[in-house]
């Protein structure tokens, strides 16, 4: 609150001024906008940080809260009970005769029995099978959510250098028209230029200096972002150390779609998916096949029973497969298998599509970057230090000057969102591909 109060008493005492017609003192202005950046990210400490440094501690930072939330132990937990056997049954009981004077006290028997449960036709492979491709399906997806967070990560990171950029051009713009101002003041004063001329370079420098308020908010908005992100305390200042300059790259758009295709998570997740599917379809058909369970006992019966005190017995029970052979989980599973197959198609095209289109807005913003610094960032800060130095020697207008201002400045903010507009497709290029592309 603190800051926004300087900024907006700086921004409404300009204004003020102008419109009591008097004349506003440069470095007054200056002043208010030097403690408006001042008390506007007040930081006890600094980070100095590259993009790759940021991208890094944000997965430090956010790694297990996201491993927790894809459920990828869980996942493994799953394939840990797939590979277990059926406990075995422990059973005992009484038996007794009570006819012809005959109780439980004279003819008891007590039975003991341990019965197993067999299961055939590879049931409990499949099983392991399906579990095993259910968790590579979660590890895969959630290296899908890395590669989208990276992007955001590396997105508000170029937006902060953004913001820079725009705050340095607008101070520039601000200190030059700061020094006219001054020199035209003295003019005015000693009747060398018309008053109409001095408020037109006064309102200049007003917007000069509303435009360095407004980048210094768009920087704490895009600084705040990125500490978010990074999981950063609001005291901490941020320095970023990557450069915001051009780098022309030259991808092979038949490889990217090659490695997309190959190498992207979603698509490998989708994959272990439809595997999976398989997998389940393959154990509901082997559950046609009835299980076998084994048993075997012993009875030891009383001292006045029959002359064979003790005996074993050998079970073996087999379920008749007469009316249920899990007809509807084999259809079920059979669909399962066709969504992940139109799945797995559906995701496929998307990316294709998506490695396509961030390719051709590559080149298109390539191709604007470079057209820029052809020469024409040069012709437009040549043309306004010309037209400057022309104006003092009474060969320019007062709206010559203005127009050249504003011309330079517009190129220059223009080529500014060029070459955010270049990185931002480089890095979405990168994530739709799944991989780093290397400048």
């Amino acid at each position: 609150m603190k800051a926004q109060r300087c900024r907006c008493v700086g921004l409404i005492a300009c204004c003020s001024l102008l419109a009591m017609g008097l004349s506003l003192p440069a470095s007054a202005a200056t002043d208010l906008s030097e403690k408006a950046a001042a008390t506007a990210a007040p930081a006890a400490t600094t980070l100095r940080i590259s993009l790759d440094d940021a991208v890094a501690l944000f997965l430090r930072q956010n790694l297990d809260l996201l491993m927790a939330k894809f459920g990828i132990e869980s996942a493994k937990g799953q394939q840990i009970t797939a590979k277990l056997f059926p406990n075995p049954t422990v059973s005992i009981g009484t038996l007794s005769a009570y006819t012809q004077g005959r109780n439980i006290g004279n003819s008891g028997q007590l039975f003991g029995q341990v019965q197993q449960l067999f299961e055939l036709a590879g049931k409990r492979g499949y099983r392991i099978e399906s579990a095993g491709f259910g968790t590579q399906s979660v590890e895969a997806a959630f290296e899908d959510a890395v590669r989208q967070l990276t992007f955001t990560v590396k997105d508000a990171y170029n937006r902060t250098q953004l913001a820079q950029r725009r705050l340095a051009l607008a101070e520039e713009n601000r200190d030059r028209f700061s020094r006219i101002l001054d020199v035209n003041t003295i003019r005015f004063k000693k009747g060398y230029i018309a008053e109409v001329d001095l408020i037109r370079i006064r309102l200049q420098f007003i917007d000069f200096q509303s435009q360095v308020i407004q980048s210094i908010q768009e920087g704490d908005t895009a600084r705040g972002d990125l500490r978010q992100l990074l999981r950063v305390s609001p005291a901490t200042g941020l320095e970023l150390t990557s450069e915001f300059d051009y780098k022309r790259i030259d991808p092979d758009i038949n490889r990217l779609r090659t490695m997309a295709l190959d190498a992207r998570p979603d698509v490998r997740s989708k994959r272990f998916t439809m595997s999976q599917r398989e997998a389940e379809l393959k154990l509901a058909r082997a559950y046609r096949i009835p299980d076998v369970t084994v048993g075997g006992g012993y009875a030891v019966q009383g001292s006045k029973g029959p002359d064979n005190q003790g005996q074993l017995a050998l079970n073996l029970g087999l379920p008749l497969p007469l009316f249920n052979r899990n007809q509807g989980g084999i259809v079920q599973a059979e669909v399962a298998v066709q969504s992940a197959e139109a799945d797995l198609s559906k995701t496929l095209n998307q990316v294709e599509n998506e490695v396509d289109v961030a390719y051709r807005n590559l080149l298109q913003s390539r191709r604007l970057v470079e057209a820029f610094l052809g020469g024409v960032l040069d012709d437009a800060r040549s043309t306004f230090t010309i037209v400057e130095r022309a104006y003092e020697r009474g060969g320019a207008t007062i709206l010559d000057l203005l127009d050249a201002a504003r011309t330079s400045r517009t190129i220059q903010q223009n080529y500014f969102e060029a070459l955010f507009s270049y990185q931002r497709h480089v890095i979405q290029l990168e994530s739709a591909v799944g991989q780093e592309i290397l400048l």
